[in-house]
């Protein structure tokens, strides 16, 4: 199942960049014999500043078509590390070729687009900066792998 974080805004180069591409080349590592990944990093930008709509149209034409969408939303639902490590292999054997995880802009995301989405997901009530949650959604998915495969680096 491939993996697609689809996020408004560029990261310039810096430690959150150079976060999120170890943590995804882990879990392609990692994933592969667990038939999870590739995974990538979708970037969307709308240069016009045309808001939330014109966000969500940039989203939609980003996201692989067939895709399950999970958006990164404070109203989410809470999960554990094995719980979302669970739900990934879920999707994946329900027979789901991709999943797109989508962090919006920094008005959120069209509410409109929130509501088709198939999952939301939270890392917690507080406002994370989108590009913290980038990199905490990047190494989510490398814990979740790890602990499919049995790995020794989630520890309870």
């Amino acid at each position: 199942m491939r993996v697609h974080i689809v996020a408004v805004g560029r990261l310039r180069a810096g430690p959150e960049l150079d976060l999120i591409t170890d943590y995804l080349t882990r879990f392609d590592r990692t994933g592969r014999a667990l038939a999870l990944g590739p995974a990538n990093a979708i970037e969307v930008e709308d240069k016009k500043n045309a808001g939330m709509g014109a966000e969500a149209a940039l989203i939609e034409r980003a996201i692989p078509s067939g895709a399950l969408v999970c958006i990164m939303d404070e109203r989410g639902k809470l999960m554990t590390s094995p719980q979302f490590a669970d739900t990934l292999a879920d999707w994946r054997d329900k027979g789901r070729q991709d999943v797109a995880f989508v962090i919006g802009g920094a008005d959120g995301l069209d509410p409109a687009f929130r509501e088709r989405a198939d999952a939301a997901l939270s890392f917690g009530k507080m406002v994370w900066p989108h590009m913290m949650v980038r990199v905490m959604l990047s190494e989510q998915l490398y814990r979740a792998a790890s602990i499919l495969s049995g790995g020794p680096y989630h520890r309870v």
